[in-house]
């Protein structure tokens, strides 16, 4: 019988050969299903395949009992249950699958088929709530008949206007599906709804209740007051561990009223407080929080080949919480102790193994939260005595004066006897030569005489066999130069020596190694080298000594039959190593006290010690201040002083020599400084503004570090100036930033002194400097005075009045006001000019010509606008013409130019012209003439360059500029004649796009005015 056919298990006649067939191991096994209640015409598939040699067939259980495949409602498509119109009380129950070949059977995990169902909420109404504003609230779910559990959800009013987080007042249940309120407002006042819903596995279902009518009133004897925990909502949520510090992963959950806990472990047990204070007072609520887990498999059995008549010996260790149960089943059935098997919990002891014991096991790990299987499969083995796969080595070289071992481990079952033979001599154990029960034979102190033929026989009762090597005997390897003790520092470069002789006959090989463990020596960048030179030299170079590399180096010269070795210690001197044990005691306020273990000193004395800190306020770790401030090398404790209280810190301690700084110790626990009562005042206290009868105080919050305790709030003093009597308030709330101190009785920009400092549970910090504040400003009182408004032309007027008395403007006066409007309109459509500062005459302009205005003049500060003056009456002039002067002609004479147009008439309606103003423009600069109305001439330079002159002429009167005439003249372009045409004329429609084609212009003029002349000519 060869390798491949060792017999190993019958079942049901069938035979499971090693090395071809392998029992089941589940690929996909089952799982839970809930199917909707009522639902007829579907399907639940469940699934079951495993992997198997030969193929595995299935069989279904439920309940314990076996599913009856040949019913019309169960098909079986390869492994899977398919259950056709599934009805509750028929079908409901624990599913399993069992896979079988002729190697073993495998029981999968139960799944449970379960049917789901949501009714609906009762349709009576429900009865209004009323709470009062501030206080706390809940509005009861009351869910209908479910399964499996619920989720919950409110909406407000109407469908789906689902609540959102508001500030942490707002929280539902998910035990209850109750709604609880926290301080509640007067526009919390609404209809509430409890929506709910269950998922299955092939559809969802949600229904809501009825209103749920909420109202807010507010307390008519509403007064500051201590807080109150009435409800607790389950799970439990509060922002303070009883029993230890709060777990980091609380976030900052842990400042609101409802804590969450993600990924939760068992290091978050314990008992946990709610604690809600104000300035008034506080109350606390405590709870516990058990974590449980499912089980979980620590270590399992594996696959096992075990001889016939042996014994078998396998261990199951299942974590979990509550601690799991453990059972065993073999091919699919319960194993209890019995005749050769013992179960006693996670272990499984098997004597004197037969073939019936092969096939497949599984251990199973159960508790309330599930149930976890380990499969494994067991085969017994036997066999007549075998060398084939594994003889004697042929050829087995030793070296003189050394030892030698020769193994001896045919395959068989069960267990051969065993002996050796040197030709026809039985072997048996002397003072040289020993032979183990095992079959190993070991020769010492080895001479050429040992050489030979070596035979080891084998016997059991199905049979015997043998295989024989032969004994070489070799000259021995020696060390002729050992490796020398060696000091170096940090960085530097050792080499440790190591030469042997050996036989020549033989390849000789060095290797190194550090306290036990191999060096790699082909690494070219690592910091170890090979020195190269003879094959009987086999030196190491020690690249930049790290501390890391002292200890004893072992070199070893070997060839294939024998080694030799020698060591030598290194000592690397270096920055000392890591304090340890690093712990915090005597936590105050501001110091705290820290104590150490000393580190290794790698060679050089620990000449001192720094601490390093860190808190949440600094993004690095920084030195700390210690008291003394030297801190000698053969300490193991300090204090660290200047902390803040109330602030969370951990510590580190380095320790240095003469060679440097080491690395830091491990970091300390988190450990949080006690309370103390503020030092500082808040700072950048100011204020102002707002509304009537209302003083402001502003200031900066107090950064965290300031603030040296929980309970922090502020307190604000403050009194009219060269009062006696001064007004206190507190703000409880650490991030307010103004307060609001209303009195009808309250002047308006009246000077107050104001002074704050802030509190916390442990007391009152100092007051602040002294501040001066106004309270809000009102509008001014009196109306300017004295309002006077004259035409300066027809689009524009000057109007100008007598300021009013400082002491009038109840703030600060920020500037006047000018309305006016036309006189066939109203006030309420004037338009508006606003003067800033002191200023006393302002500029209208883009009034309507010949137009009689009204016009009001009135003071302002921040508050609004005081009292109108007066009102008084303008009449715009006349508008200008609106025709620019016609035939322009122009005339060079030399490096000057003359131009003259027709003087300008006028209409009835148009104010007289009182002159001409005519602007120069050449390359961005700019020259205005004003003549008087008997003029119509202007003389001109002309540039030196030969370039172009723009001018432009407007007339002008009381009502304003009249149109421009817009005119391009050049030096070249001779005198003005009935030919040329005079001057080229741009209309207003022209003038709009002169900025962006000038230069165009220009060029073109040119063109055309030598064109006019050639036609002439």
């Amino acid at each position: 019988m060869g390798d491949s056919d060792w017999l190993c298990v019958f079942t049901g006649g069938d035979v499971c050969i090693t090395g071809h067939d392998s029992g089941p191991v589940f690929e996909e096994q089952p799982s839970s299903v809930v199917y909707p209640e009522g639902l007829s015409e579907g399907k639940v598939t469940l699934n079951c395949q495993a992997r198997a040699s030969p193929a595995a067939t299935y069989s279904w259980r439920v309940n314990g009992t076996d599913v009856p495949v040949g019913d019309p409602r169960y098909t079986l498509v390869a492994g899977n249950l398919v259950i056709s119109g599934p009805q509750f009380g028929r079908d409901g129950g624990s599913y399993q699958c069992l896979a079988i070949n002729r190697c073993g059977t495998i029981l999968s995990r139960a799944a449970n088929l379960k049917f789901g169902y949501l009714h609906d909420f009762p349709g009576e109404g429900r009865s209004p709530q009323t709470a009062y504003e501030g206080a706390g609230a809940f509005l009861a779910c009351q869910p209908p008949a479910h399964y499996p559990v619920l989720s919950y959800r409110w909406f407000v009013s109407e469908f789906p206007s689902f609540m959102k987080p508001d500030g942490g007042r707002w929280f539902v249940s998910q035990v209850t599906g109750n709604l609880y309120l926290a301080k509640a407002e007067p526009n919390d006042t609404a209809s509430y709804f409890c929506f709910t819903t269950i998922n299955m596995d092939i559809s969802t279902k949600s229904t809501f209740s009825k209103a749920n009518q909420l109202t807010v009133q507010p307390d008519a004897n509403a007064r500051k007051s201590a807080p109150a925990i009435t409800v607790v909502p389950d799970p439990f949520s509060c922002p303070m561990k009883v029993d230890g510090l709060l777990p980091s992963k609380a976030g900052a959950s842990a400042e609101g009223p409802i804590l969450t806990l993600p990924e939760m472990t068992f290091h978050e047990e314990g008992v946990y407080e709610c604690e809600a204070y104000n300035s008034e007072g506080r109350d606390t609520q405590q709870g516990r929080i058990t974590v449980q887990a499912q089980p979980e498999w620590l270590q399992v059995m594996s696959d096992s080949e075990v001889e016939i008549s042996s014994e078998l010996h396998w261990t199951c260790v299942a974590a979990g919480k509550p601690r799991p149960s453990i059972r065993w089943l073999r091919n699919g059935q319960p194993l209890s102790t019995q005749d050769r098997v013992e179960v006693n919990g996670g272990r499984l002891k098997v004597i004197n193994l037969a073939l019936e014991d092969s096939g497949m096991y599984q251990c199973v790990a159960e508790n309330k939260h599930g149930t976890i299987y380990s499969n494994a499969e067991l085969r017994v083995q036997v066999q007549v005595p075998d060398f084939r796969s594994n003889p004697v080595r042929r050829l087995v070289p030793a070296a003189r004066g050394g030892q030698v071992m020769m193994e001896c481990r045919p395959r068989a079952a069960p267990k051969p006897t065993l002996f050796w033979s040197r030709g026809t001599e039985l072997l048996t154990n002397s003072s040289r030569v020993t032979v183990t029960p095992d079959g190993m034979l070991r020769i010492h102190n080895i001479s050429r005489a040992d050489e030979g033929k070596y035979t080891c026989f084998a016997e059991n009762y199905l049979g015997k066999a043998n295989s024989t090597g032969h004994l070489s005997v070799r000259d021995a390897t020696k060390i002729t130069l050992a490796p020398s003790n060696a000091d170096i520092n940090q960085g530097e470069n050792v080499t440790l020596q190591c030469h042997a002789s050996h036989d020549p006959t033989m390849d000789l090989t060095f290797t190194w190694a550090l306290n036990g463990a191999l060096l790699d020596l082909e690494d070219p960048g690592g910091p170890y080298h090979r020195v190269e030179g003879k094959e009987t030299v086999g030196d190491l170079l020690i690249v930049s000594g790290h501390l890391s590399q002292a200890g004893t180096y072992s070199c070893t010269a070997q060839t294939v039959v024998d080694s030799a070795s020698a060591s030598a210690k290194l000592v690397v001197r270096g920055p000392p190593g890591p304090p340890g044990g690093l712990v915090v005691k005597n936590v105050a306020a501001t110091s705290v006290e820290l104590r150490w273990s000393r580190g290794y000193d790698n060679h050089s004395p620990i000449g001192k010690y720094v601490i390093m800190g860190h808190s949440p306020l600094s993004p690095g770790w920084k030195r700390m201040r210690t008291d003394p401030s030297n801190i000698e090398g053969n300490a193991e404790s300090i204090r660290v002083v200047g902390l803040l209280p109330w602030m969370d810190y951990e510590f580190q301690v380095i320790a240095s020599n003469i060679l440097g700084s080491g690395e830091p110790s491990m970091s300390s626990h988190t450990i949080r400084t006690q309370q103390a009562a503020p030092t500082v005042a808040p700072s950048g206290l100011g204020g102002g503004g707002g509304d009537r009868n209302e003083l402001i105080i502003t200031w900066t919050p107090m950064a965290r570090e300031y603030q040296n305790g929980d309970g922090f709030g502020y307190i604000l003093a403050f009194r009219k100036q060269n009062s006696p009597t001064w007004v206190v308030e507190r703000v409880s709330n650490v991030e307010s930033s103004r307060y609001v101190y209303s009195n009808q009785s309250l002047s308006p920009y009246c000077l107050f002194e104001v002074k704050i400092k802030a509190y916390n549970r442990k007391g009152e910090g100092p007051f602040s400097q002294i501040a001066v504040v106004h309270s809000a400003e009102e509008e001014p009182t009196v109306a300017p005075s004295r309002i006077n408004a004259t035409a300066l032309t027809a689009f524009e007027m000057q109007v100008s009045w007598d300021p009013i008395q400082h002491l009038s403007t109840n703030g600060i006066l920020q500037g006047y006001e000018i309305r006016y409007w036309r006189q066939h309109e109203r006030e309420a459509s004037a338009d508006r000019v606003r003067t800033a500062g002191l200023e006393t005459t302002a500029r209208v302009v883009g009034l309507r010509p010949s137009t009689r205005y009204h016009v009001t003049v009135m003071a302002y500060n921040s508050a609004g606008t005081g009292p109108a003056s007066p009102r008084t009456t303008v009449t715009t002039r006349r508008p200008p013409p609106n025709r620019p002067p016609g035939n322009v002609s122009w005339k060079t004479d030399g490096s000057w130019v003359t131009v003259r147009w027709d003087h300008v008439k006028t209409l009835d309606n148009e104010s007289a012209v009182l002159g001409y103003k005519v602007l120069y423009k050449h390359e961005g600069q700019s020259a205005l003439k004003v003549l008087d109305k008997g003029k119509t001439s202007v003389t001109l330079p002309l540039p030196k360059d030969n370039g172009y002159v723009v001018l432009e002429i407007r007339s002008w009167g009381e009502g304003g500029d009249g149109a421009a005439q817009e005119t391009i003249v050049s030096r070249d372009s001779g005198n003005s004649s009935p030919c040329s045409g005079g001057a080229r004329r741009f209309t207003s429609r022209h003038r709009s796009l002169f900025p962006f084609l000038f230069v165009l212009s220009v060029i073109l003029f040119h063109t055309w005015f030598h064109l006019r002349l050639f036609l002439c000519v």
